[in-house]
């Protein structure tokens, strides 16, 4: 079955940086477009960003473009996002999917921008 396990979240000051890792497993990464989604305190879930399959082609929400960056390695079968410049506003729970609206999902991992 479908997992993906997201890592690399936690406690970071306004203007700093993350890499969030996700490990997916159970079936053909490489043949699927992946996505970031979050979920901030209290709202639904926002669709961050997304990546080909192959990796050449990479599209961002307006309120991360510049900041953020999607990247994935298939050979490990792991998908990437880069934050940085984070802001309070950021703070979140993310999760890489294999659909935009986040159905097919990992548990998680927390965000929190905060000084």
């Amino acid at each position: 079955q479908v997992q993906l396990v997201e890592s690399g979240g936690g406690l970071v000051q306004p203007g700093g940086s993350l890499r969030l890792s996700c490990a997916a497993s159970g079936f053909t990464f490489s043949r699927y477009w992946m996505h970031w989604v979050r979920e901030a305190p209290g709202k639904g879930l926002e669709w961050v960003s997304r990546i080909s399959a192959g990796g050449s082609s990479t599209s961002y929400a307006d309120s991360v473009k510049g900041r953020f960056t999607i990247s994935r390695d298939n050979a490990k079968n792991t998908l990437y996002l880069q934050m940085n410049s984070l802001k309070s506003g950021d703070t979140a729970v993310y999760y890489c999917a294999k659909d935009s609206k986040g159905d097919i999902r990992g548990q998680g991992t927390q965000v929190t921008v905060s000084s």
